[in-house]
This record gives C-alpha cells, sequence and structure tokens, in this order.
C-alpha cells in the first residue's frame, strides 16, 4: 500500500476493497476489547421500550415468513 510519501506499506492489503489485512492476534485483541468496553457500558443498562418493540415486530415478521414458505 502507497503512504503518499514514497513509501510503502509492508502490511498485507485485501486486494478487492485495499485495507489492510488484520491478523489473528490483532483481530483477537480488538474483539477481547470491543468486548470489554461493551460489557462495561452497554451490558449493564436496560434495553429500551423502543428497542423491545423493534425486536418483537421483526420476530412476529420472522414467524408470519415462516408460515407463508
Amino acid at each position: 500500500m502507497d503512504l503518499g510519501d514514497g513509501e510503502t506499506d509492508p502490511r498485507p492489503v485485501n486486494e478487492s476493497d485495499g485495507m489492510p489485512i488484520l491478523t489473528s492476534p490483532t483481530r483477537h485483541h480488538l474483539g477481547g476489547t470491543l468486548r470489554a468496553i461493551y460489557e462495561d457500558t452497554f451490558d449493564t443498562q436496560p434495553i429500551p421500550d423502543s428497542q423491545i418493540d423493534l425486536l418483537l415486530r421483526l420476530r412476529h415478521k420472522e414467524r408470519d415468513r415462516r408460515r407463508v414458505g
């Protein structure tokens, strides 16, 4: 990957989108960090009624599609 200053980035790049490929240890580290942040913030808060209503509507729609199909 060209860094714009004549240097190239030695990390492997996904040919289809040009984004750097994340190694397994990097993905593991990012996943653990994001999970810890999620557990400390969102997991302790109740689900808002609007989100519960949305989930229930989606569930009903799934059930209706199974009955038709």
